[in-house]
């Protein structure tokens, strides 16, 4: 589905926090795998299952999957066929085909089987994931899909005519994620056609503007969370346990890291070098969707994963042995005193997303 939009800078910052709060934590010393003990913190009770404080540490699970495997509810699974019945009705006016899908038949992506790994020998075999997956053929498996069919059966140009009416302006059958971040506020300008499939979400679930204002609602609260996370990395304990890590890194031949996040960096950078990915400076940030490796040197695509698995295996030992536990310690005992202070405000904000 395709997405263009400008929101301010502080309603984005609070999305933001939610968004790295559901796919991992800054300072997780665990990385992809099915092998890691769902053990709620203080703080996850309340802000959901996919939560986890965030830090800006950097974070050591690149190749996560959003929700960590949570098994949807019978009402997130009637809301879902909702939406794939009201996407038939519309491509029916629209002139197509297509055939709704039902969603506890999800089809399996093409990494999944790596991504429940235990997080060692996910290292082992992936790293972190960054140049290890060409995320640009990560998504599921479409091979059973019966609109896959019904779409490869038409011509190009009724091809491209089903993938804007299914998708809007993203185009292309899986969508090409349009984000424009800037602006003071929302832009005047017509918001990108969605297609059936926006459409239908927006009618079930809510426009996205009006679920950002849902958001806005607490961001004292995201705020006070993002102070906690600087809070907890500046523990002497976890000052500590970084150093500890760090020369853990050192003994193991790879020096020079002083924070968690630098390892990775290092490896996207140089990921970019390759692909010719460039990030852009200043204004609006445009996010087309990740580069392809088709034309990436093979070799120096083969030299940059091995030192991608290199790095990610110690990084994942020294973190295992020298920075887990004394983290762990530290955010849930912080954790426990946030709730017992704020208990009121993280209430509401459990019980208002339960009713979404």
């Amino acid at each position: 589905m395709g997405m263009t939009r400008k929101a301010p800078a502080g309603a984005l910052a609070v999305i933001a926090v939610l968004a790295l709060a559901a796919c991992g934590n800054g300072n997780d010393p665990a990385p992809v795998g099915g092998d890691k003990k769902s053990e709620k913190s203080p703080l996850a009770e309340y802000m959901g299952d996919g939560f986890a404080t965030v830090s800006g540490g950097g974070a050591f699970v690149s190749a996560t999957r959003l929700g960590g495997g949570k098994q949807p509810s019978e009402e997130d699974l009637a809301k879902q066929r909702k939406v794939e019945d009201a996407t038939v009705a519309c491509m029916k006016n629209a002139g197509f085909e297509y055939i709704a899908v039902a969603p506890d038949s999800a089809k399996k992506g093409k990494f999944d089987d790596a991504f429940n790994l235990p997080p060692d020998k996910f290292a082992e075999q992936y790293g972190y994931g960054i140049s290890t997956i060409d995320w640009s053929k990560a998504g599921p498996d479409d091979s059973s899909d019966p609109n896959k069919k019904i779409r490869d059966a038409l011509s190009p140009t009724a091809q491209k005519a089903y993938d804007k009416a299914l998708n809007g302006d993203g185009g292309g059958p899986a969508g090409t994620v349009k984000v424009e971040v800037g602006g003071d506020g929302p832009s005047s300008k017509g918001q990108l056609d969605q297609g059936c499939r926006g459409k239908a979400a927006a009618d079930i679930y809510g426009k996205g503007e009006d679920r950002e204002a849902d958001f806005k609602k607490y961001e004292n609260l995201f705020k006070d969370i993002q102070a906690l996370s600087q809070r907890i990395d500046a523990d002497p304990r976890v000052v500590d346990a970084t150093k500890a890590w760090s020369d853990c890194l050192a003994d193991a031949g790879q020096p020079g890291f002083k924070k968690l996040n630098e390892p990775q960096e290092k490896i996207r950078k140089e990921l970019d070098t390759l692909t010719g990915n460039k990030p852009s400076g200043d204004g609006p940030m445009k996010v087309q969707g990740p580069p392809s490796f088709d034309k990436v040197d093979a070799a120096k695509l083969g030299d940059l994963r091995k030192e991608e698995i290199a790095l990610a295996t110690a990084d994942q030992k020294c973190k295992a042995s020298k920075y887990s536990e004394p983290y762990k310690t530290v955010q849930y005992e912080l954790e426990k005193e946030f709730v017992a202070q704020n208990k009121a405000q993280l209430e509401a904000y459990r019980d208002g997303m339960a009713n979404r």
